[in-house]
This record gives structure tokens, sequence and C-alpha cells, in this order.
């Protein structure tokens, strides 16, 4: 067999080893403390041997468990995605608003954990754990139901995805900018306001935008900025593959 048709090691696929080093030890305690301690200190803390630490155990431990540091990652990224709850089947002319609500709650996941979205691209086979499997199939449901084609329906999942993800990983590049700063987002803001409207004077448009966001919450602003976004997708490709029917 050539080298390139040969299977990709997976996590996901590999049996779990029957023999433990140490019984109190499995992966599930693995992953939870992976994902305290990005949380806590973000993607650059996170090793094995300072997780060994973290669990009182030698990294040849968790090896057993886990082949390295990218399926390690590939676990705890999955399980920020088994915070979200899937679509729920209903009324199939409202699939829009199941989406939306989907999508809410990935972007609110993302935005716990804002390690996550700087590390999608990083995270090998990823899209095949199992929380991620389910959510893929819920929205594909929910679609398919909505009277779009199986392959409409995945064209529409990966767009809206590719949505949330694009916000999510700005949002969470801010989020990981202010923990780095200790100030607040308003504090941040309002710190950042008086040079933006100066850097803005020779823009109209852009300067009006700057002057007006004094008075704003950033936070309502940030969530109504991506739910009008959000909006614009779904009926989008509502009326893409309305008319392709």
């Amino acid at each position: 067999m050539a080298t390139g048709s040969q299977p990709i090691p997976s996590v996901w696929t590999r049996p779990r080893p029957r023999r433990r080093e140490q019984p109190s030890l499995g992966r599930e305690q693995i992953v939870a403390a992976a994902l305290e301690l990005l949380d806590a200190e973000g993607i650059d803390a996170l090793s094995m041997r300072k997780l060994g630490t973290r669990l009182n155990a030698g990294a040849t431990s968790m090896y057993t468990h886990v082949a390295n540091k990218d399926e390690l990652l590939e676990l705890v990224v999955d399980e920020v995605y088994g915070e979200i709850e899937l679509p729920a089947p209903g009324d199939p002319a409202d699939w829009q608003a199941a989406v939306s609500r989907c999508m809410h709650g990935v972007r609110a996941a993302f935005l716990r954990h804002p390690w996550a979205v700087s590390v999608l691209g990083e995270t090998g086979l990823a899209y095949l754990g199992p929380n991620v499997l389910r959510l893929m199939e819920g929205l594909l449901a929910v679609l398919e139901d909505g009277g779009l084609e199986p392959a409409a329906a995945e064209q529409a999942v990966h767009t809206v995805i590719a949505y949330v993800v694009g916000v999510a990983t700005s949002e969470s590049a801010t989020l990981r900018t202010l923990a780095r700063s200790g100030r607040t987002q308003e504090e941040w803001a309002a710190g950042l306001l008086p040079a933006a409207e100066e850097a803005t004077r020779a823009y109209p448009r852009l300067h009006r935008i700057y002057a007006a966001r004094g008075d704003q919450d950033v936070r309502a602003v940030r969530d109504d900025d991506f739910t009008v976004g959000l909006e614009c997708v779904l009926q989008g490709i509502a009326q893409r593959f309305a008319a392709a029917r």
C-alpha cells in the first residue's frame, strides 16, 4: 500500500488501553484538567509536563491515553463542543430559528474558552470527535427537515459555521488581549476611543461610527452585531436554496 493511502492515526478510533498504570487517572480526568489549565492560563501554558504536575502524574502515564499534545487538544476542543445545546427538531418552516439558537450557543462556548478558536485549524481530526459529530448531524437534520437537499444542507452548515467561527475568532482575540491587560471591556474601549476618533478624522463614515460608540454598551453592540450578521447569513441561505428548488 502506498504511504499516502495509509490511514491517519486518530484518538477517536484507537481502542482505549485496558491496562492502567494509575487506576485513578483516566482520559476524562486528563481532559478536565487540561480544560481548566487552558481556561486559566491560555494555550501557551499547555504542556504534557505541566499537565502531569497538575494531575500529580508523570507525562508517561498520560501517554497511555493520548499519543501527544495534538491529540490532547483534539479531546479538549471536542469537550468544548460538548457544552453546546444541540438543535432541536421542530417546525420545519422555522429551521432558521433552530439553527440560530444553536449558533448562539456555539459562539457562547467559544467565548467561555477564548483559546479554543485559535487552535481549530491545528487540531488534526477534532472534527471527528463525538460532540462535533453530534452537532453537525443535528444541524443537517434540521436543515433537511426544513426542505434543503442533503448537499445543500451540507453547504449551509459549512457556511453558517464559518461565519460563527470567524466572528468568535475576532472576539476571542479581544478577550485574550483584555485578560493580558487586566482591563474590562468598557475600560479598554474607553481607552481606545480617543485614538480611534483621531485616526478616522479623514474618513467621515468611520469617524461617525466611532464617535457614536462612546455612549454604547460594548457587550450589547457585539451581541447585536453577531445576531444581525447571523440573520443575514441564514436569510441568504434560505433565499439561495429556495431559488434552487
